[in-house]
């Protein structure tokens, strides 16, 4: 039995949510606001809203910075949300200092969106009566965006760090080499050498060695997305191509609607809405870096390379459905991705939700319902199969790489929310 798989099954089985929750420091409300029951989700939602259409607009080229921004943003205003003084109302305060750490905070990350921004704070700011509560609120905000930028500075998640140069070693059977058709450099290599939040290092979660070349389980893996996953597969359902091109575009722009849904749905107080978008891109950024970690330890070739050049049928003409990223196979960063947004999004929400739709820029014209967060990571997983892009077993050992991460970062939440 494949010891990936069983370990993902007992996770499940033992449901997320309950798992984590007698454990998880998770910030709700500090003592002095536990007792609200009716968040006011309008200015949490505007920013959420603000956040998406600043890192869309004037982001980094590269995946893993854009999580980092959503991340440093929100945790400033988890943290400085959770310094309301006595004597203060607290959904005034609550207000502008949440807007406040993440105007902030993105002014500094996004310089380009600074206009954009300004006139957002204003638009926040002038709903929130004049009084202590709001300047108390605004300089808080100020001071986590300050604090929590410091302490990320020179983590190595800028774009040229991330994409630091990798030398590819000689050709060889298993070994990753670049793909076509522009045989670009390796991406991607410098993550693993980044500072995490709160892995103790990349490695921690490390995957063991994905299937050997001569196993069984190797070669089902191959016989599979060489059928399903060519380009003129005679096999592949117009559902599942529609699976593949709908999920073949970038992650973070497909989870930003699901994890706004849940946002919106949520109970939690200010504070724990913060928390919420906080951990779940906390999360993400230690994912992308352990993904990297255990692509570069391992090499493992991607299935284009293996089909044409290795000993099985070799068929040097085989092109897969979509062109193939320009880094290692196992395991899938976007099932990583996926396991560890299901993980966050399960322990804090629960594993359902009411019906939403899901549209994708890679499926244009194209509409998906989902009612549960795990339908999301097996539409992930099947579709870098149906791409001709990933082996299902590194599509498997990404998801339960993610659900690792992820329950390690919601397990140490309050190293993130009880310092600074």
């Amino acid at each position: 039995m494949n010891p990936l798989r069983t370990r993902r099954s007992a996770l499940v089985t033992l449901g997320s949510a309950a798992l984590l929750a007698a454990s998880v420091p998770v910030p709700t409300a500090t003592p002095a606001v536990a007792d609200e029951r009716q968040p006011r989700l309008s200015v949490a939602l505007d920013w959420y809203d603000t956040t998406a259409a600043t890192v869309a607009a004037g982001g980094a080229t590269t995946q893993i910075t854009n999580n980092r921004t959503w991340a440093i943003s929100w945790l400033a205003a988890a943290r400085a949300i959770r310094e309301l003084p006595p004597g203060v109302d607290r959904s005034d305060f609550q207000d502008a200092a949440l807007a406040s750490a993440v105007h902030d905070s993105l002014v500094a990350l996004v310089p380009s969106r600074a206009q954009e921004l300004d006139a957002a704070l204003r638009a926040t700011l002038a709903g929130v009566p004049d009084g202590p509560a709001k300047s108390r609120g605004v300089a808080a905000g100020a001071r986590q965006a300050r604090l929590v930028r410091a302490s990320r500075e020179g983590d190595g998640l800028d774009p040229a760090s991330v994409n630091a140069p990798f030398t590819v070693p000689p050709a060889a059977p298993g070994v990753w080499q670049p793909t076509p058709p522009a045989y670009a450099p390796a991406a991607q290599y410098g993550n693993r050498i980044a500072r995490p939040f709160l892995l103790n290092g990349p490695d921690q979660y490390r995957l063991p060695a994905p299937p050997a070349l001569d196993s069984a389980r190797y070669r089902a893996d191959l016989a599979e997305v060489r059928a399903y996953g060519a380009v003129d597969s005679t096999i592949r359902t117009q559902r599942q191509t529609e699976t593949a091109v709908f999920w073949f575009g970038s992650s973070l722009t497909l989870y930003t609607e699901p994890l706004r849904v849940a946002l919106a749905r949520s109970s939690r107080s200010t504070a724990g809405q913060a928390g919420l978008v906080a951990l779940f891109h906390v999360a993400l950024v230690d994912t992308q870096i352990a993904t990297s970690d255990s692509k570069y330890a391992y090499l493992r070739w991607r299935p284009v390379t293996a089909i044409r050049t290795g000993t099985i049928d070799p068929d040097s003409e085989w092109t897969p459905l979509h062109v193939t990223p320009a880094h290692p196979d196992y395991p899938s960063g976007h099932n990583t991705y996926a396991g560890s947004a299901e993980t966050v999004l399960t322990a804090l929400t629960g594993p359902r939700t009411a019906p939403f739709d899901l549209t994708s820029p890679t499926a244009p014209g194209v509409t998906r319902t989902y009612t549960a967060w795990s339908q999301l990571s097996q539409d992930n997983l099947d579709a870098r199969v149906y791409s001709g892009i990933h082996t299902r077993s590194a599509d498997e050992a990404g998801l339960v790489l993610g659900e690792r991460v992820a329950a390690h970062t919601l397990h140490h939440a309050a190293r993130l929310f009880d310092t600074l």
